[in-house]
Order: C-alpha cells, then sequence, then structure tokens
C-alpha cells in the first residue's frame, strides 16, 4: 500500500436497540471501544500492524427511520443498525459487518478491488519522519545548510517548501522507496510569511442574539419553525438529517430534507511537473472532513452565543477519540431583511411594513493540510436552505529561482506571491448528497428552460418578443446531469402528487452560485477518478449505500432521488493571499417553490432580542 489517494466507499451497519438514542445518532465513545474490542477478540486481533480505518455509521433502511419519527412513542421500536468496519492488517484490507447487540462479526469480507482505505494519522506521522533519517535527504539538508530539526516532511505542503524533492512512501512496508531530486532552487524567504494576528490586537466585538428560540436536546435541534438532526461523522462531517418545517396553515411539520453532507471534495493543481502532477486531493475520501475537523474558536470561528457539539472518530487503533467542540450551532442576525415593503397607494396612508432575517447556522471547520474550509447549514424561517462554503488558510506553493515576474520565461503554472515563491494555480470542488424528501418520497426532478418567445400578434402587442417557461420532467438519471452557465434554467424538486390549493405542484427550488465545472480533459486520470465534476448537478435514484458521488441510469421521475450538487472553484492565486488567504466564499441555496400556500413569514413573524 503506497501513498496513492484512492478512494472506496465504506460504509458502516450496526445494530441499534437503545431508547435513548435517536436512529441517526453517530457512534459514541463506547460503542466505538465495544467494536475495538469485538474485532480484537476475533481470529482477526492477531493480524500484523492491525489499523482501523473507517468506524463510521450508516443509517437504518430509511423506511424503518421515517416509521420511527412518526411513531407516537418514539424510541420503543427496536430498529435494524447497521455498520461496516474496515480494518487493514497483513497486506489486506478487510471489511467487516459488526453486530454490537451480540458482540459478534456477522460478515467478514477482504477487499481486492482498486484502492485504498482513507490514510490513518498514524500512518501520515510515521512516514512524515522517514526522511529526517533517509541518508540521501539528510545529505542534501547539509549541502543546502539548512537545519535538519527545523525541516518538516509532510503529505502536504505547508507554505515553505524545499523545492525539488518528492518521495514516495509505502507505508505497509513504512519505508522510502523511490527519491527524487531534480533541481536546487532558492530557499524561499521567512520573512513576511507569518500570518499570526499581531499580540494585543483588541478582540472583536461581536453583537450576537439570545438564542431564545433554540433547543438542542441530544442531536435533535429545534429552532422557530424548523426541526432537524445534527449529528458529526467521521468521512462527512456535519450531517444534516430529517430536517422538516413546520406549516401553520395546516398545522404541522412537513419534511424536506432526509440526509444532507458533503459527499467529495477533489483540488486538483494544475502543475504537470513531476513534482506536482500527483497532487489531486480527493480529501473526503482520502483524509475524512470529520476527521480534518478543527476545535472551534469562540469569537473567531463562532458568536458568543454558540453552542457546541463533541464529535467522536476511531483512531488508527480502534479507541475512541473525542473532537471537542467540532460544530456550533447559533442565531444568527447580520442585517439582512427577510421582506418589506412601503405601500404609498392607499389614500391618506404610507403603510411600512417588515421583518429582520435572523437565521440558525450550523458550522464546521476542516483544516486538511493547507487549506481550512468553513462549512455551513444556515436555517431561514421561509423555508430556504442555504449552504456555504468558505475557503481560507494557506495556499499551496512552490520554491523558484524568480524574485520579480519580469525574469520569468517559462510558465510556471501559477503566481509569484513573494520572492522565490510561486503559489500554484488550482481548483476546488465541493460536491454534496442531497436525499430531498419534498413533501414525502416521491418526488421528480423537473428543468425548468427560460426561453425567448417573439409575439406573432401585433394587434395585441407593441412588444417584440417575451421570454416564456418550458417545462420539462426528468425520465432517468442519464437525462438529469445539468453543466450551469449555458441557458438559463430553474431547477426544482417537486412532489407530483403534492398540490398546493391553487394546483400547484410543491416543491424545492436549487438557487446555484457561481456556475464552475471542471477544464481539466476528460482522458486526465485525476478528472477519471471525479468524473462527475463536469456538471454540477446530477439526480440519482435513492439507494442507500451511494452516498461518495456515482450511480446507474435508472428512473427518477416520482421516485425517491437524490440529488448531487458541486460547488465550484477556480482558483488563480494573487498577492494578497500570501502569507494567509483571506476568505472567498461560495455555496447554493434550497428554496420553496410552491411549497407554502403564501409567504410563510407572515404567520410566523422573526422576533430580534440582541445583547452585545
Amino acid at each position: 500500500m503506497s501513498i496513492s489517494f484512492l478512494v472506496l466507499a465504506f460504509f458502516l451497519q450496526y445494530c441499534f436497540t437503545s431508547s435513548l438514542y435517536h436512529p441517526l445518532d453517530p457512534l459514541n465513545s463506547t460503542e466505538i471501544n465495544q467494536i475495538k474490542l469485538i474485532i480484537q477478540k476475533s481470529k482477526l486481533g492477531g493480524l500484523p500492524d492491525l489499523t482501523f480505518h473507517s468506524v463510521d455509521l450508516e443509517e437504518p433502511d430509511k423506511r424503518y427511520v421515517l416509521k420511527w419519527l412518526s411513531a407516537s412513542k418514539q424510541g420503543k421500536t427496536n430498529l435494524p443498525r447497521q455498520s461496516k468496519v474496515v480494518v487493514r492488517g497483513g497486506g489486506e484490507t478487510h471489511e467487516l459487518v459488526v453486530d454490537l447487540g451480540t458482540d459478534s462479526i456477522k460478515s467478514h469480507h477482504i477487499y481486492t478491488g482498486h484502492g485504498y482505505p482513507p490514510l490513518t494519522f498514524n500512518e501520515l506521522f510515521k512516514a512524515s519522519k522517514l526522511p529526517l533519517s533517509y541518508p540521501k535527504f539528510k545529505n542534501e539538508m547539509i549541502r543546502r545548510g539548512l537545519n535538519l530539526s527545523e525541516v518538516s516532511c509532510i503529505p502536504f505542503t505547508v507554505g515553505w517548501p524545499i523545492g525539488g524533492i518528492s518521495m514516495l512512501v509505502d507505508v505497509d512496508k513504512m519505508k522510502i522507496t523511490v527519491y527524487i531530486d531534480t533541481r536546487r532552487v532558492p530557499l524561499p524567504k521567512a520573512e513576511g510569511t507569518d500570518f499570526r494576528s499581531p499580540k494585543g490586537k483588541p478582540d472583536s466585538i461581536i453583537c450576537n442574539l439570545t438564542n431564545t428560540r433554540l433547543t438542542i436536546e441530544g442531536h435533535k435541534v429545534k429552532w422557530g419553525n424548523w426541526v432537524l438532526h445534527v449529528s458529526f461523522d467521521a468521512r462527512a462531517g456535519i450531517i444534516i438529517s430529517t430536517a422538516s418545517i413546520f406549516d401553520a396553515k395546516f398545522n404541522k411539520f412537513r419534511r424536506i430534507l432526509y440526509r444532507g453532507h458533503v459527499s467529495e471534495t477533489f483540488v486538483p493543481y494544475m502543475d504537470p511537473t513531476s513534482e506536482w502532477y500527483f497532487k489531486t486531493f480527493m480529501d473526503v475520501g482520502e483524509f475524512g472532513f470529520g476527521r480534518a475537523a478543527d476545535t472551534l474558536q469562540p469569537m473567531i470561528d463562532c458568536p458568543a452565543n454558540a453552542k457546541y457539539m463533541d464529535g467522536y472518530v476511531a483512531g488508527a487503533d480502534g479507541q475512541a477519540q473525542q473532537f471537542p467542540n467540532v460544530i456550533c450551532i447559533f442565531e444568527r442576525y447580520d442585517g439582512n431583511v427577510a421582506w418589506r415593503h412601503t405601500e404609498i397607494n392607499v389614500p391618506g396612508k404610507v403603510i411600512r411594513s417588515g421583518e429582520p432575517e435572523i437565521n440558525l447556522v450550523v458550522r464546521m471547520v476542516a483544516t486538511v493540510g493547507n487549506y481550512d474550509y468553513v462549512l455551513d447549514w444556515e436555517f431561514k424561517n421561509s423555508g430556504t436552505i442555504k449552504v456555504g462554503v468558505h475557503l481560507t488558510g494557506i495556499l499551496e506553493m512552490k520554491a523558484t529561482s524568480y524574485t520579480i515576474n519580469d525574469q520569468i520565461t517559462e510558465n510556471v503554472y501559477g503566481t509569484l506571491v513573494a520572492d522565490n515563491v510561486v503559489a500554484v494555480n488550482h481548483d476546488h470542488y465541493v460536491t454534496y448528497y442531497l436525499d430531498l424528501d419534498v413533501d414525502g418520497n416521491g418526488n421528480s426532478f423537473i428543468k425548468s428552460k427560460l426561453q425567448t418567445a417573439r409575439v406573432t400578434n401585433i394587434n395585441v402587442s407593441p412588444r417584440k418578443s417575451y421570454w416564456m417557461v418550458i417545462r420539462e420532467t426528468v425520465k432517468r438519471e442519464a437525462e438529469a446531469r445539468v453543466r450551469l452557465g449555458l441557458k438559463p434554467t430553474e431547477l426544482l424538486i417537486v412532489n407530483p402528487n403534492k398540490k398546493t390549493k391553487l394546483g400547484n405542484h410543491v416543491g424545492y427550488r436549487l438557487i446555484p452560485g457561481q456556475p464552475v465545472a471542471s477544464l481539466l480533459s476528460d482522458d486526465d486520470y485525476p478528472q477519471i477518478r471525479a468524473a462527475y465534476t463536469k456538471y454540477q448537478v446530477w439526480v440519482t435514484a435513492y439507494n442507500k449505500s451511494e452516498r461518495w458521488a456515482g450511480g446507474l441510469n435508472r428512473q427518477i421521475e416520482n421516485r425517491d432521488i437524490v440529488m448531487w450538487y458541486t460547488v465550484g472553484f477556480h482558483h488563480v492565486p494573487c498577492q494578497e493571499d500570501f502569507p494567509v488567504m483571506p476568505t472567498i466564499h461560495g455555496g447554493f441555496e434550497l428554496r420553496p417553490a410552491n411549497f407554502f400556500e403564501s409567504n410563510p413569514l407572515l404567520s410566523q413573524p422573526q422576533k430580534c432580542t440582541k445583547t452585545c
């Protein structure tokens, strides 16, 4: 097993009967440690170098979860809960189905396909230390006049690289198998690269809400007219489940999102040279957003009114590891207007009215090597779900002999951002899994194309043209992929079995962000790995085992369907991104489209109680 970042989708299954838990709650520390003990007591416990690569939760069958949620006494019905654990030992990858109720391994499969499980922290740490005792590398550091104790070697650079040297490590044998020293370039200067805030800088004063409408019971969150389940996963990070909104006109909660989370992140760098061509990371599958989750900093990552959740993952030895304060939840008022109007056409009156927009935010920060991903799920009382992807951190850079742009006579595949430092061009593609259940399971995908039409009857209007909406109900998955930005198109998930009183099908509209798709050629190996990035939108039939960007060509009309949406960034670095990058923002929205009979805000006005 080499450091070859090919990804497998590994799933967890496990039997769940406790009335104390929601069926979608993540594994807790006791359960993780129980899994470790079950495996250690089995014949696998004797394997050399046994490591745990995936101990995550997969939910029970959807129909059982929905039945559990609708039960009058939740938790009284036993639910089948499955779990699959992925371990590696003796040079082989083992997929295990573990039953915590019987303390037994129900099935055992040795995986022989392409790819490897995600690398553990222990493997990354051990590999990073190998060069420091490797004679060729040590001698080269001495020739360059460097202090070996100040040299850091990791699988992804953090900002001040030593150019021209790369190594390949066999992780199973934990030894360097290939050493390449192609050229020597000047070491970038350390001056001007400290990105820490100056000492004594006053903290920001943030005006916060009082969270009077927010309650958190375990992983169940209630706020305003929303109820949802928030959990933490080693691979996906934040998972939002069973999000429903209360409709005051019908006096009931209505389903919107059964399951939503980041499915994959693809980050290809645009330097095809021998030292860089392989830097085409798939961060969620290779490292895990949950495993990369950072402890959140109050008053920096989250405001003063935030409430926090811990997360648990299994370490390489199978032991539960606590990640403190990795999710924060808070009310936010940032000055936006939920709605307003001034009416001057009523004789003798001027009517002004409106409401401030107060939203609920669920946030996590994943620090994957040099980049920090700030991930937001924002819930509005209008029924809109806004998903934010915010990028900051340190650019991926390489050393160069150039100190001014006029000296450059070759393609350096990036931007000179400091003396002897080039920041390499690259992309970010963050793909979301969105299992929408708009008022139920039977949903369809609608493409509504805005098309120019000519006025043919000059006796009716002096106008020459207008635009009209041409709606198409997509029948199969192959027809549902969409490359945004070519033509104006409205994309909706509707429930063909439910209509408003006026006869419109209830639905939700995807409001996309900037339309960014991959520019790599179709036959390029990184693009083959992440072929889905050629289109921003895919829609597939629901399959519990498909959560990590893939699927076959099945019918999707009036079915339980899943939407996949990719937030994309083409990043051409600039000097302002050095030494630390100001945050750039992207995302998308899921907005009601004839879901309600009228504006739901009018039946539940916002109240803003602020403290500073």
